[in-house]
C-alpha cells in the first residue's frame, strides 16, 4: 500500500527538482525527505530515482508515479475543499501572484468598491507582483494560492505539473509609435501595421528577463529582421514615455498601455500576435470556496456591449 504522505514528498521533489528544495517546501529536513523517498521506493517495488553525477533524477517509473500522485493529491485537495465548504462562516486568506499589468488592472477589482461592504463570503486577499516564472515558482512552493500569468501566441508556456488553469481572456499586442512617425509612414490612425515596414526603426524593448522581450524578437524575426535596439526597460510606461519622445517604436500588449495621449499612435498588427491571460492553481484546490470565489471574479462578466479588445470590463463587486 502506497502512503499518501510519501506520494506528496515525491510530487514535491518532482516540482522542486532537488531534495533540499523539497525539504524546504515541506518544512522537513533533507535527510527526512531522502528517507521518505527511499521507503516509497521499497513500497513501489521499482526504482523511482537515479543518480546522474551528483544530482538525483526521477526514473521513468518515478515520473509515472508522480503523474498518478498529482491526480490522487488533487482529489484529496478537492475532498478537503468540500469539507471546508461545509464549515459555515470560515473564510481565510487567498494569496495571489500576478504580473504587473494584471496587478494594476485586474486584481484591484477583486476588492470591493470604496464605500461598499465586502460580501459576507469574501475571503481576505493578499497580492504579490511577480512575472509568470516567479509566480509559478511561488505557486509550486505553496507561497500563493493563485498565479495570474500570461503566454504569447508566439511563445506558449506549458502548464506546470500538478496545476490546473482557468483561461481568462486574450488581448492583442499592438504597435505603438509617435503620431508624427505614423504620419511620415502614411499609417492611418488605428490601421493595421506591417512590421516589415519598421525594419529600419529604432526599437524599444522590454527587459531581456521577460517573455515580452522574446515575443518582440520573434515578431520582428517573423517579419524578416532583427530589431535595432534603442532602449531596454522592464516597465512598459518607460517604453511609452520614450515613444512619446520619438525615441523609437514598441510592441505592447493592450492591457499594459497607459491612458491615450496625443503623442501615441496605436495600431493592431497586420499579422496578429496576442497575449493570453490565465489563472493557475494547484490541482484540486479550485473547489476550495475561498479560491473558487476569487477565480469566479477573475473571469470577465458576460456583456452584450463590445468593449476594447483585451481589457476586461470593469467590475463593481
Amino acid at each position: 500500500m502506497l502512503d499518501v504522505r510519501r506520494l506528496r514528498v515525491l510530487a514535491e521533489f518532482a516540482s522542486q527538482g532537488t531534495v533540499a528544495a523539497a525539504a524546504q517546501a515541506l518544512h522537513l529536513t533533507g535527510p527526512a525527505v531522502s528517507q521518505q523517498l527511499a521507503v516509497l521506493e521499497k513500497e513501489a517495488g521499482v526504482r523511482l530515482l537515479e543518480k546522474r553525477g551528483r544530482t538525483l533524477h526521477l526514473t521513468g517509473a518515478g515520473q509515472r508515479l508522480v503523474d498518478h500522485a498529482h491526480v490522487l493529491l488533487g482529489n484529496l485537495a478537492a475532498a478537503e475543499s468540500d469539507l471546508t465548504a461545509l464549515r459555515q462562516g470560515e473564510r481565510g486568506t487567498v494569496r495571489i501572484a500576478a504580473f504587473a499589468s494584471a496587478a494594476r488592472t485586474i486584481i484591484p477589482t477583486l476588492w470591493p468598491t470604496p464605500g461598499t461592504a465586502p460580501a459576507p463570503e469574501a475571503p481576505t486577499l493578499f497580492l504579490a507582483e511577480h512575472e509568470p516564472p516567479a509566480a509559478e515558482t511561488a505557486l509550486a512552493r505553496h507561497q500563493v494560492h493563485i498565479a495570474v500569468t500570461h503566454s504569447y501566441s508566439l511563445l506558449p508556456r506549458p502548464l506546470p505539473a500538478g496545476c490546473e488553469h482557468l483561461a481568462l481572456f486574450d488581448e492583442p499586442v499592438l504597435l505603438v509609435l509617435h503620431t508624427a512617425d505614423a504620419t511620415e509612414r502614411y499609417l492611418s490612425p488605428g490601421a493595421p501595421a506591417d512590421l516589415r515596414r519598421f525594419s529600419d526603426a529604432p526599437w524599444l524593448l522590454p527587459g531581456p528577463e521577460t517573455a515580452c522581450h522574446e515575443m518582440t524578437q520573434r515578431a520582428c524575426g517573423a517579419a524578416g529582421f532583427v530589431p535595432r535596439t534603442a532602449a531596454v526597460a522592464g516597465d512598459f510606461t518607460v517604453l511609452t514615455a520614450l515613444v512619446a519622445r520619438r525615441a523609437g517604436v514598441a510592441l505592447i500588449p493592450r492591457m499594459a498601455l497607459p491612458a491615450p495621449t496625443p503623442e501615441l499612435s496605436v495600431h493592431p498588427l497586420h499579422v496578429p500576435v496576442h497575449r493570453s491571460i490565465h489563472a493557475l492553481y494547484r490541482s484540486g484546490t479550485g473547489r476550495h470556496p475561498d479560491i473558487r470565489y476569487v477565480l469566479d471574479r477573475l473571469l470577465p462578466p458576460p456583456t452584450t456591449e463590445p468593449g476594447p479588445p483585451g481589457r476586461p470590463p470593469a467590475r463593481t463587486a
